[in-house]
């Protein structure tokens, strides 16, 4: 199900627990499997316990608490605003409205063409910096409708 890349990560995310707790690995693991799949199904959550030696409601447990993990396809590129109280004071309703309407869709949506999924989240623990988004594994901070438009006009 995973390349042999993703396996041997997994391995090694596993080997730095005793081996009586290598369920510890289950958010690397999980955060492994998203990274080469797009996202996590449940034919993943239920490979991901087989390795960790879990339940597969075990992994789910895991992977319906954590806002990182993806349980439906998201686009090429997901946009993870954060609405919270510090990006709110500092106008990320702006932001909001700039992406939805830049994009042409709401929040928790994905365009039509696979490119960009919206997504609300809690804090991203970047309150200095707010309003703040994260693309990727990259931070964006002190947003304004301009340099989302330059940030976006840099993705592929």
């Amino acid at each position: 199900m995973f390349s042999n890349q993703a396996l041997a990560q997994i391995e090694s995310e596993i080997a730095k627990y005793p081996a009586e707790r290598k369920q510890s690995a289950v958010m690397a693991a999980l955060t492994i499997a998203q990274r080469e799949k797009g996202w996590i199904s449940e034919e993943v959550m239920g490979y991901v316990a087989q390795l960790l030696g879990l339940q597969p409601i075990q992994v789910a447990e895991v992977a319906t608490f954590y806002s990182m993990y993806e349980l439906e396809p998201v686009g090429r590129h997901k946009i993870s605003l954060c609405t919270n109280v510090s990006c709110m004071l500092r106008g990320c309703g702006d932001i909001v409205a700039h992406l939805e309407n830049r994009l042409g869709i709401r929040i928790g949506e994905t365009t039509t063409d696979g490119r960009f999924t919206l997504k609300e989240v809690e804090c991203l623990a970047a309150c200095g910096g707010a309003p703040m988004m994260q693309i990727g594994d990259d931070y964006y901070e002190d947003l304004t409708p301009e340099r989302v438009d330059a940030i976006l006009a840099e993705l592929e």
